[in-house]
């Protein structure tokens, strides 16, 4: 996964894009995306069933509405460990 994320952050300037890294202890996974609740998930449970508001959700799109909507100090912008030379 380093690697991936090298890769992505040098490409940053070539192509105008941001990558931004988000805290890796926030609970994406673990927390409702609708109400907040987290609570405790082994990885082989792939489907989120909130006890607090009753939402059931596939454990990756509630994750990813999580990550999406993360609060800001909990990101933070990737930076490459090398410039690019030539920017084409």
């Amino acid at each position: 996964m380093y690697e991936f994320r090298r890769m992505l952050t040098y490409k940053q300037p070539f192509f105008g894009t941001k990558v931004e890294l988000v805290d890796r202890w926030f609970p994406s996974s673990k927390m409702c995306c609708k109400c907040g609740h987290i609570k405790p998930m082994p990885l082989s449970e792939r489907v989120y069933n909130c006890a607090n508001c009753g939402n059931i959700q596939d454990r990756d799109e509630n994750a990813s509405i999580n990550l999406r909507d993360a609060p800001l100090d909990k990101i933070r912008l990737a930076r490459p460990a090398f410039t690019p030379v030539d920017k084409k």
